[in-house]
């Protein structure tokens, strides 16, 4: 019984004989069935075959090597993806997309969501009909959007060919259609591994501003970084003062690796801080933990930890963030549903809106 013979796998010819080999090198004969003696090559179904005392070793090797007769699987390149609108906000957050881009070893994507007033509505005896109209305005829309889009190619590349910046592969996406929708769907679609996006910052009425960064930020999984307007700062590297909002959340610790992936300065600087009603020990102690942890970690990053006032904590956090001279503010933002950002605005949304500082947010 020991000695009978079992079929341990069906294969091709070229994988029969990779296995023999492999189960010959540990000693386990091996036979190949169902050969055409004439032309091997050519058999369908060519069986593999074992002594059933075998059986337990040989299978375990099967398991180690069936990734050698399989084809290697195409790997896609993480993307970044910057939103577009031709404002003086594009050119902050394509220096800082193209940077990260290096860093993460990705591809850029650039896209733009143009509006098309394609349909007007017109009532008559109490029946609603929908006609297009203005179809000269429809044409040069399109035409535009086309044009400004090839423009802003083409000033990349030459960027990129004067050193400006790093030479990436890029593309353009043009889609029709409101601008957050566009930008979720597409994170929703294609899952890139940063979001880079422009603000205009607290010096800007918030009516005139729109809030497509907040919405993104309060509605995709994907990490989104903003850049204000404001903001004298065009790369990574010239971020050394950088923030960390926690909550004591163990996905804080994932966020806070995220971060330090993407920020690579030599001379950065870490603070930790948590917003509490009032100053308790145990919320110290762990701002202490956490300060340690990373020093451990990341011996080369200074560390720091500060408790601040969860009263006014919009404010608070912008006044701390001012005093401290902080280039970066990064924090975890766990994804509400649609009442809770409808009647609770979270705090991206509210510091996108009112802060000059550049932010972070991931969502884990």
């Amino acid at each position: 019984m020991e000695n009978k013979l079992v079929t341990l796998a069906i294969r091709t010819y070229r994988q029969a004989q990779i296995l023999k080999n492999h189960l010959e090198e540990n000693d386990i004969e091996t036979v190949i069935h169902n050969l055409n003696p004439e032309n091997p090559e050519v058999a369908v179904g060519v069986r593999v075959r074992i002594k059933e005392s075998d059986l337990p070793r040989a299978l375990k090797i099967v398991e180690e090597h069936e990734s050698e007769w399989e084809p290697p699987v195409k790997t896609q390149k993480p993307q970044i993806l910057i939103p577009v609108d031709f404002s003086d906000l594009v050119e902050s957050a394509i220096d800082f997309g193209f940077h990260f881009a290096e860093t993460l070893n990705a591809e850029v994507v650039l896209l733009y969501a143009y509006f098309m007033p394609t349909f007007t509505i017109s009532e008559h005896k109490s029946v609603s009909r929908y006609s297009i109209s203005h179809s000269e305005l429809l044409r040069r829309t399109l035409q535009l959007a086309k044009a400004d889009s090839e423009n802003l190619q083409n000033l990349v590349k030459k960027r990129i060919a004067a050193g400006q910046l790093p030479d990436i592969n890029f593309r353009f996406e043009l889609k029709e259609g409101i601008a957050e929708e566009q930008i979720i769907d597409y994170c929703r679609k294609n899952k890139p591994a940063l979001v880079v996006m422009g603000t205009r910052g607290k010096s800007i009425s918030p009516e005139l501003v729109g809030s497509v960064t907040a919405e993104v930020m309060e509605n995709i999984s994907q990490p989104v970084f903003s850049v204000p307007i404001e903001c004298a700062k065009h790369s990574p590297d010239e971020l050394k003062r950088v923030a960390f909002l926690t909550n004591f959340d163990q996905k804080d610790l994932i966020a806070i690796d995220k971060l330090l992936e993407i920020c690579k300065s030599e001379a950065l600087e870490l603070y930790f801080i948590h917003a509490s009603e009032k100053k308790e020990v145990w919320n110290e102690i762990l701002l202490s933990g956490i300060k340690t942890y990373f020093s451990n970690h990341y011996p080369h990053i200074k560390t720091n930890y500060d408790m601040i006032s969860s009263s006014g904590k919009h404010d608070r956090i912008n006044d701390y963030l001012r005093e401290k001279e902080i280039d970066l503010l990064a924090f975890n933002s766990r994804k509400r549903n649609m009442f809770q950002r409808l009647f609770n605005p979270g705090l991206a949304y509210h510091l996108v809106l009112h802060s000059d500082t550049m932010l972070l947010v991931t969502h884990i």
